[in-house]
């Protein structure tokens, strides 16, 4: 079950939580406080994987939270729901381009689109997860979104699935971003010239006079046909490389007349506005290409080699110790119990001489066996190529527990997710086993 936190004091927001997330008992649990220290001390017991912030409510500082949230890694899961007063004030914390806030909503849309924000949320749980907790660790991964002609579904979708691969060392900050623009302008292509048949002409001449795309896109859905009209999303995770597709139910266009345009050494001013989009993509992106009918685009990008983790400041204190390859960090059954926090790198395990694992970033920490056992080391770890550690004494993570008691909770959880990972691939070689038996 996923915890949403609620920040307000407003009863219209509160009762909404409360009539949707009745709706869906069986998948979150909503928690509200109207109080600011009441709530930081709540995200850092229970690491809730949603926090919806009224910054319209006046005696809560919402901003402190999100500073909080910000200057700490580890409570970079799930997201952020800002509701406030205004559009001008919407646009003013989007331009903050803040990647741990999933959407801005004032007060009136968050009543109207709650219920859909948490269907998308129910539907994408995997996307919830924090670095270190993702169901298929450094194996291939995928999904499918198909939404209708809404700008909203897939805006919040995609930034689920940036900040995903973001916070399991898919992507770094520079690729994070051109990776949600690429994948806003396709899908805004798909939706405004695919199902909506917006020609670029249309779109210009509709801006000039002042008018907002979203009620252009509303006035062509009042026909049934457009309406019914669907977007196509999927993504395949690699190890290496990610691969995304994007099709639409529109009449497609002529791909091969419109990239021409976009490359030309002197194209117009029509042709630049109408190739904005596929230019950008195709720019921050590789192997885009079109089906024939020009409703299908499909793009890759390479993921990160040689991730890093980002290292709380809390932990910047520690020794940080750099290891080359096949370095030994330390030896099954010797007399030791700290802790190691993956900062680069990847790590062999051997236990009896045989390998049993191998860890990345994304694991988090090695040695958390010996920490809460307080015993002799359970395995040997070598070092696989060059990488970093952050070497942290026992006694000196309890004391960080003790301030920062998410940090506890955060392991606890990572390694219940270790084994029940574990405990599935048991269960999975043991059917096998039997199947061959028979």
């Amino acid at each position: 079950m996923k915890k949403i936190l609620v920040v307000s004091a407003n009863k219209k927001i509160i009762e909404t939580v409360k009539a949707v997330c009745k709706k869906y008992s069986a998948y979150f649990d909503a928690t509200f406080f109207s109080d600011t220290d009441n709530a930081l001390s709540f995200i850092d017991y229970e690491l809730p994987e949603i926090k919806i912030l009224d910054f319209t409510s006046p005696h809560i500082d919402c901003h402190r939270v999100v500073s909080a949230i910000d200057n700490d890694p580890w409570l970079h899961n799930g997201g952020i729901i800002a509701i406030v007063k205004s559009k001008k004030e919407a646009d003013e914390i989007e331009s903050l381009k803040n990647p741990n806030i999933l959407i801005v909503q004032t007060i009136t849309a968050f009543c109207e689109n709650f219920s859909r924000l948490v269907r998308i949320l129910w539907k994408n749980q995997q996307l919830l997860f924090n670095r270190g907790m993702q169901e298929n660790l450094g194996g291939r991964e995928k999904g499918q979104f198909v939404c209708g002609n809404d700008p909203l579904d897939f805006q919040l979708y995609i930034t689920f699935l940036v900040s995903y691969l973001y916070s399991t060392n898919r992507l770094n900050k520079d690729e994070r971003s051109n990776l949600q623009t690429a994948l806003s302008e396709l899908l805004t292509n798909a939706l405004e010239h695919g199902n909506c048949g917006i020609t670029s002409e249309e779109k210009n001449n509709w801006l000039e006079k002042g008018n907002n795309i979203l009620d252009l896109i509303a006035l062509k859905n009042r026909d049934p046909v457009i309406r019914e009209r669907k977007i196509h999303f999927s993504y395949l995770i690699g190890k290496s490389r990610s691969k995304f597709i994007i099709r639409d139910d529109g009449d497609g266009f002529d791909w091969r007349k419109r990239v021409k345009s976009v490359i030309n050494a002197n194209p117009s001013v029509q042709d630049m506005m109408s190739g904005r989009g596929i230019a950008i993509s195709a720019e921050m992106t590789s192997n885009m290409t079109y089906n024939d009918k020009g409703n299908e685009v499909s793009f890759e990008i390479n993921n990160l080699k040689s991730s890093s983790n980002t290292v709380p400041g809390i932990m910047q204190s520690f020794n940080t110790v750099e290891y080359s390859d096949k370095e030994v960090v330390c030896l099954q059954n010797e007399v030791s119990n700290d802790l190691y926090f993956i900062v680069s790198g990847t790590f062999a395990v051997y236990k009896d001489k045989k390998l049993i694992s191998i860890l990345s970033p994304n694991d988090m920490f090695i040695g958390e066996m010996a920490f809460l056992l307080n015993d002799r080391r359970t395995a040997t770890v070598i070092s696989i190529g060059e990488g970093k550690l952050i070497r942290i004494p026992k006694n000196a993570f309890l004391n960080l527990i003790r301030k920062y008691p998410h940090y506890g909770l955060f392991l606890s959880k990572m390694l219940a997710q270790r084994l029940r990972k574990q405990a599935q691939n048991t269960v999975a070689l043991t059917k096998e086993l039997e199947k061959y038996a028979k």
